[in-house]
Order: C-alpha cells, then structure tokens, then sequence
C-alpha cells in the first residue's frame, strides 16, 4: 500500500508538472491534436485534378484533336496552352506553368491511316510523383481507347460482342485493394498518425527531463522526497500519467480523425485496444529511457526531427519492407513504431485480425517488458548519481565550515 501511495504521489507530481510546463504541454496535448488536422487536410482530396498540361499539335489533323479533346475531357488532366514548338512548352514546364507536355508529331495522322505505328511523347515533371501520375495515366488511358476504336473499324464485325472480344480478348477489372479511393492519405496517414504518438511522447517525455535537469529537479527532488524512494515506484508513477494522457490521445487519432476526412477506418474495438496499449506502453518506456541521455530542452528536438523521416520508412509504409537492407531493417526493430504502425496500418487499413498480426504484437509487449526495465535501470544510475552528488556537496559544506571554524580559531588564538 506503501508503494501504491507513493506512486500515485509521483503520478500526481509528474501531471502537475506537465501542465505547468508550457513546451511539455504543447508537445502532449496541442502537437497531436493539430498536427493530424492540418496533415489530413493537406491531403484529404486524396488524388490531383486538373493537372495543366500544354500541347504541341504538329499534326493538326482530325485525330490529333481527338486525342487532344479526350485528354482535356478526363478528370486529372486540363490542356491549358496550346505551344507552337518544343522550345516554348519546354519554356513554360521550367517556370512551372504546366506539369507536363503532349508532343504529337507531323507525321501522327499520316501513320495511323497508313496502319502504321505511331506515338505521342508525354514529358513529365518528375518533382511531384502524383502529377507525374495523372500526365502519364491520361495519355495512356486515352492511347488505349483510340486504339480500340481503330482497331474496331479495321475489323468489320458485325456485333458489338465481337468488338469487345477483338479488341479486348482478355479483359480485366481494376480493384484497388485495401485503398478504395487510390489516393494518397489512405495510403500515408494511418502510419503518419502511429508515428505522431511515439514522437510526441519521446518529444514532451524528454522536455521533461531535460528541463529538471536545467533547473536541478530531477537531482535534488528524487533523493530528499520519501515518496520517490524507489525506481520502481518513479517509473510506475510516471508512466501512469503520460498514459492516461495519451490513450486519449490514441482514441482521437485511431478513430476520431480518420472519420472526420473519410479515410478507411476497418479495426475493431478488441483488436484496436489490442494493438494500442501495448504500442503506447513501449513508447512511454522506450521515451523514458531516452530522456536519460538529454542534457538540455533542445537536444530532444533535434533527435526527434532527425529520426521522423527514417522511422517513416523504415515502417515498411512508404518502402516496400522486403527492400529495407538488413541492417536497417535491424536498427528498426529498435523502435516501437515500426511494429506499431505495421499492425495498425494491417488491422485498420486490410481487416486484419489480431493473429494476422500477432508477431508485431509479440514484440510490442517484448519491447514493453525491455524498455521498462532499462528505464528502471537508467532511472536508478540517475539517483545514484544525483545522491552522490548532494553528499559531496554537503561534504564541501561541511568541510568549508571546518575551515572557517579553524580560521577563526587561529585568529583568534593570534589575537
């Protein structure tokens, strides 16, 4: 009962402090609220529209307005200049008036009604993969429903069946599996959003620490307080307060902000608790851990901010896991989200069940059990050492006081 009281003590010590601590609080509180926000809205259209395109026609024949018009007609493309040469597309692609170039050549027309082969050449800016996406696409979708038209009136069949069966022996239906709308935020943001509770947790976490240590909390408190006489009790206490935090935080992420942009929310309550609180315990020990290496408030920014990107990649979301090299795939298995976002994105983007994902959710609670005991162990060198420290300084007291008494006395003696 003891120990209970004395964690809830540390518990209630470790709240208060957060919501004096104004970065603290930011990074707990307002980060994960607003961050989502503005990333999902960024990217809730999902795919690019009306990408601008210009066009040099040196054709200027009946078919190459044909593909022209079919072009302009589709959803992801707008023809919006029509260039005289190569050189003034080229000009207008470099000060970023359009995205892409359709050059039909002279010879186009002639070609196609001599049964030759054609081509168009599509030129595309390479800087952003989803207009590069809807150039290419269009111009392709739009070749293969000319080419289909052409070949029908070369054929002479009598029935529409016999078209469909000559120019589409084998036909095909595109299902987009596990991302119905193909776009990009149901692709990314179920990782983003795991990867915002460890970042922000190891961010508001080292905050905390780096600031008891600039103004000496963290070395005087632990070892003069009754309450704080025990690792155990400490981490206990501690991790009690930044989990109730964020399991409110978990449940806006998981399941409130998904809903509001419409993005494909399939987990369910069992598998989702599951999931989440063995997630969220390794990130509040592995956060815990490496708050005892900052020194100073900024240091754990600067940590963070280098390692979001490559933890992002590193999760098997946005690279395909099975070309990760070995050793990077080893250095991943130290963070919590790498397992965390691959059971998640499973569970709640594919209708995973929890023994689909049951050797992520092994190593989470391996990573718990481990992470938990290397902040035990962390927290104990750090009261040692700050125990250490309050003796010596109260040895140099006393030994200052010695030496003054025997000043005086020698003055006195002199005297």
């Amino acid at each position: 009962m003891e120990g209970i009281r004395d964690a809830c003590h540390v518990w209630a010590q470790e709240l208060k402090g957060t919501f004096r601590d104004e970065g603290v609080l930011i990074f707990f509180i307002i980060v994960p609220i607003a961050y989502p926000l503005l990333y999902s809205w960024i990217y809730n259209n999902e795919v690019v529209h009306e990408v601008p395109v210009a066009v040099v026609d040196d054709s200027h024949s009946a078919m190459s307005r044909m593909f022209v018009r079919r072009c302009d007609a589709s959803p992801d493309v707008s023809i919006k200049y029509h260039a005289a040469d190569m050189d003034e597309a080229k000009a207008m692609l470099s000060r970023q008036e359009v995205k892409g170039i359709y050059y039909i050549p002279s010879d186009f027309s002639t070609n196609l009604n001599r049964m030759q082969q054609t081509a168009v050449s599509v030129y595309c800016d390479m800087s952003l993969m989803l207009t590069y996406k809807a150039v290419y696409q269009t111009a392709m979708a739009v070749s293969q429903d000319m080419n289909s038209a052409i070949q029908i009136q070369t054929l002479g069949n009598t029935t529409d069946r016999e078209d469909e069966i000559a120019t589409r022996p084998l036909d095909y239906e595109e299902v987009p599996m596990f991302n119905p709308t193909g776009g990009y935020g149901n692709f990314i943001l179920p990782g983003v959003l795991m990867l915002i509770l460890q970042q922000t947790l190891v961010l508001g976490i080292g905050l905390s620490a780096g600031t008891a240590r600039e103004t000496n909390r963290f070395r005087e408190l632990i070892p003069i307080s009754r309450h704080y006489r025990g690792v155990f009790r400490i981490v206990l206490g501690k991790s009690m307060c930044y989990i109730m935090i964020y399991s409110v935080m978990a449940a806006y992420l998981t399941l409130l902000v998904p809903r509001i942009f419409g993005f494909v929310t399939m987990a369910q309550g069992p598998e989702l608790i599951a999931i989440m609180l063995p997630y969220l315990c390794a990130c509040i020990f592995f956060g815990m851990t490496v708050s005892c290496l900052i020194r100073h408030r900024e240091n754990v920014m600067l940590l963070v901010v280098f390692f979001s990107v490559p933890l992002l990649f590193m999760s098997g979301v946005s690279w395909p896991q099975s070309n990760i090299p070995g050793i990077w795939q080893g250095v991943s298995w130290i963070f919590p989200s790498t397992f965390g976002v691959r059971a998640f994105v499973r569970v709640n983007s594919m209708g995973a069940t929890l023994g689909d994902v049951l050797p992520e959710y092994r190593i989470l609670w391996i990573q718990t059990v481990v992470y938990f005991i290397t902040a035990c162990i962390v927290y104990r060198y750090q009261i040692q050492l700050s125990r250490h420290k309050v003796i010596c300084r109260l040895q140099h007291i006393r030994h200052k006081r010695e030496v003054r008494k025997q000043q005086r006395k020698f003055i006195q003696d002199s005297n």
